[in-house]
């Protein structure tokens, strides 16, 4: 899993990469309260090696919480900046600064 992120100069927003390895996965997006937490929102690409990656442009000075769906299945990235418990999920949510 990784998370990169790429701050763009006299802009307010910051290009996000999630990327995560899921070889046998048929689907994975990321989703978060940047996008309502809709899967089709911000689906992933897989690509040839297994991982799936996509760039999701996100505004600086707010944080977000996030979690990939994979195939139906809840994951948190382990390079998220924090994480932070979520009443409705059941479960910790990760946290990305900008």
């Amino acid at each position: 899993m990784a998370i990169k992120k790429r701050y763009l100069k006299n802009k307010s927003n910051c290009k996000v990469t999630f990327s995560i390895v899921a070889e046998d996965a048929n689907t994975v997006s990321v989703i978060g309260d940047f996008n309502d937490w809709n899967p089709e929102a911000a689906p992933l690409k897989k690509l040839k090696n297994g991982t799936f990656k996509g760039i999701v442009d996100l505004k600086k000075g707010q944080s977000y919480e996030f979690r990939y769906l994979i195939d139906g299945d809840y994951v948190n990235d382990e390079e998220a900046d924090a994480y932070l418990w979520n009443d409705f999920a059941a479960g910790e949510n990760g946290v990305l600064n900008l």
